[in-house]
């Protein structure tokens, strides 16, 4: 059946065209032959049934040809329906969804008021069975980007080629790519295609998508939906995952972040030409301004130049104290260190409220300062929530362990439950610690001490906000989250407090997740 999504018939017939010139008409014929029996036999036609496909009569060679088409044609199909629901789509389905709750007698102050107690926190996790290279999704990506030129009636890229050439190169060159791996996949690779993800995917999509939300919602809504990530911290599915993993996904997700901020603001530098002689600027932007450090005497008469100025010194200063490294485009200017991302907030605040308050609240809002607010408001220094997790009896391997090293208990193993609780309550009971670097502990107690040991760096280092939550696998009882507590005492994300307990993670009891699973 032919699609009705012209972008589909669009990249198919680029398709053909591209099997054509690399397989030989032939192959086109072909595969063309096979493609409209299939689609007359699933169609139920009178007769198509009887129809030789022509698949029996293909040689080795062509077989594969043939198979390769048909997954270009898929991945190219998934892309024209991703775009889809990208564009327009979404936004026209959450006002429907709107207008139908409106008839419900729910109207959009009561969605409003929902979605400030709202978190949805899609996670992404490790597949092991993806094998699929990034070379593959690199040009599909590419593809996306000179799609979305088309879409802008634009008739060449920024290099000047026509773009329909540049997307049928972009095909060709994935009909020439290999497109399975042939090695195995390790914890650093898997960390390297999410933060393709991040960068290619959600940091540009999710602040735009917000501000579609806004125009139908009529209110700006807050940032509920977030990305979670379990690669890097997840051991149970994964036994290589170290200290060293959950350090450079959180390192290299920061860094990717702060490169995304810094870009915004030196675009933002680029367009807020706003000049005092034409319009009046609030005090809180002059006193950014002058606190920037900026003295061209090209910019005197522009405050939101030299704030951004400022602000981009101070984020650059941020970059090389939580990377140790100055970033790709250092600021010339001297700037401290944003302690947090609420001060960096703040100042983005003051210059969208002087724009809204000079009636330019497309400015504040719709363009790249409020996306650049959604963004951080989104993925703050972080980027991603890291879930830690594990096996309840690594857990508790790794407490026997430390009982009975620092001599509180010889065979915590051998103590029933209620003896187990009734010990491991007195022990959170205090912050004294059990371990000792004095001690010699074994490979599994010294790797989960040193994983623990990287989450509270990393909490010191980029906020509490980068880890939240600690998943335990197969845990069936009380002593079972008390292990994962007293672990967390260990490295200070768990203390004792007044009147109670205190702590910076939530442990969460659950079976495992099997899909997730290595084998």
């Amino acid at each position: 059946m032919i699609s009705q999504n012209p972008d589909i018939r669009f990249l198919g017939r680029l398709l053909g065209d591209v099997i054509r010139a690399y397989g030989g008409d032939k192959l086109f014929r072909q595969t063309e032959y096979i493609r409209s029996a299939s689609v007359d036999r699933a169609r139920g036609l009178e007769g198509a049934q009887k129809v030789d496909t022509g698949l029996g009569a293909l040689s080795l060679d062509d077989t594969l040809s043939f198979v390769r088409g048909f997954m270009l044609f898929s991945m190219l199909a998934n892309l024209a329906e991703d775009r889809q629901g990208a564009g327009g789509d979404t936004g026209a389905s959450v006002a429907e969804a709107v207008a139908e709750l409106e008839q419900h007698g729910i109207g959009r102050d009561q969605v409003m008021a929902m979605l400030r107690h709202a978190h949805i926190a899609p996670v992404l996790t490790a597949h092991p069975t993806e094998v699929r290279r990034k070379s593959m999704i690199d040009h599909k990506n590419r593809i996306a980007d000179l799609m979305g030129l088309r879409d802008a009636k634009r008739a060449e890229t920024d290099d000047g080629e026509p773009v329909e050439e540049a997307i049928r190169r972009q095909i060709a060159l994935l009909w020439q790519t290999r497109p399975l791996r042939r090695e195995r996949l390790y914890v650093q690779d898997e960390i390297d295609n999410v933060l393709s993800y991040f960068r290619d995917v959600f940091l540009p999509v999710l602040p735009a998508l917000y501000a579609r939300w806004e125009r139908v919602l009529g209110h700006r809504p807050p940032s509920f939906l977030r990305i979670d990530n379990w690669i890097g911290g997840d051991r149970d599915g994964n036994p290589n995952v170290r200290a060293e993993q959950l350090r450079s996904v959180l390192g290299r997700g920061c860094a990717v972040a702060l490169r995304y901020y810094l870009d915004a603001v030196h675009a933002l530098g680029a367009e807020l030409s706003i000049s005092t002689e034409l319009a009046h600027v609030p005090e809180g932007v002059l006193a950014l301004a002058e606190a920037s450090g900026d003295t061209s005497a090209s910019r005197k008469d522009e405050p939101y130049r030299r704030a951004l100025s400022g602000i981009y010194a101070r984020l650059s200063a941020t970059y090389e104290a939580l990377i140790g490294a100055p970033p790709p485009r250092p600021s010339t200017l001297k700037g401290a260190a944003y302690a947090d991302t609420s001060a960096l907030r703040a100042d983005l605040v003051t210059l969208a409220q002087g724009l809204a308050s000079e009636g330019e609240g497309a400015l504040a809002t719709g363009g790249q300062l409020g996306r650049l607010i959604r963004a951080l408001e989104t993925f703050g220094f972080h980027l991603a929530t890291l879930d830690m997790r594990q096996n309840s009896a690594v857990h508790e391997r790794v407490v026997a362990e430390l009982l009975r090293e620092a001599g509180v208990a010889a065979d915590y193993l051998a103590l029933d439950e209620p003896a187990r609780i009734a010990l491991l309550r007195a022990e959170l009971a205090t912050n004294r610690p059990l371990g000792s670097r004095f001690s010699r502990y074994s490979e599994d107690t010294a790797g989960e001490l040193a994983i623990l040991e990287a989450a509270a760096g990393a909490h010191s280092q980029y906020g509490p906000a980068c880890i939240t939550q600690y998943l335990i696998s197969k845990a069936e009882s009380v002593s079972d989250m008390l292990e994962v507590a007293l672990l967390l005492k260990e490295v200070g994300l768990w203390r004792a407090a007044e009147g109670g307990r205190a702590a910076r993670l939530r442990d969460h009891a659950g079976a495992p997740v099997r899909n997730h699973r290595r084998p």
